[in-house]
């Protein structure tokens, strides 16, 4: 499955479908949520990085189940905004997670969400063993929160 720009992929969803937001780390995957209306995004879970399979079946079981017809994968640039290994990395997987699961992607720029995230959890003062246990969902949450503020502001 082809991935989509932001814009071309909300305009061809079903009405109040949700999107799941993905934050592809080297060993977990953060998930995360929109609502139906696609302005608020909240953090679903976790999985662990494993065989494609597994985790395309455990996708579209979330999506299933909550109404979900896209997903909008992190995508994390280099500082500069160019496309270094970690970024070509994220799109290789992008394209194999798509045509396993058979859901339409956008990719959406997500460089320092963790870093924002650990930093707002620190400041909230939550433990160091809850922030592991949190930070990938939050960070896939402040990602596709990003997305659904651009495509709230585009319309």
């Amino acid at each position: 499955m082809t991935l989509f720009n932001l814009t071309d992929l909300v305009a061809a969803m079903p009405r109040n479908a949700r999107l799941i937001g993905l934050d592809p780390g080297s060993r977990i995957v953060g998930i995360a949520l929109s609502d139906v209306s696609r302005r608020l995004a909240s953090p679903y879970g976790a999985m662990k990085r494993g065989k494609l399979a597994e985790m395309a079946q455990t996708l579209r079981e979330i999506a299933a189940k909550e109404g979900a017809t896209a997903l909008v994968i992190g995508l994390p640039l280099s500082m500069d905004g160019t496309l270094g290994p970690a970024a070509q990395a994220a799109r290789d997987w992008a394209h194999a997670i798509t045509f396993a699961t058979g859901l339409p992607a956008a990719m959406m720029d997500e460089r320092l969400s963790s870093a924002a995230v650990n930093r707002a959890m620190i400041e909230a003062d939550v433990s160091r063993g809850k922030r592991a246990a949190r930070v990938d969902a939050a960070a896939a949450s402040y990602m596709l929160q990003a997305a659904l503020d651009i495509i709230t502001n585009a319309g």
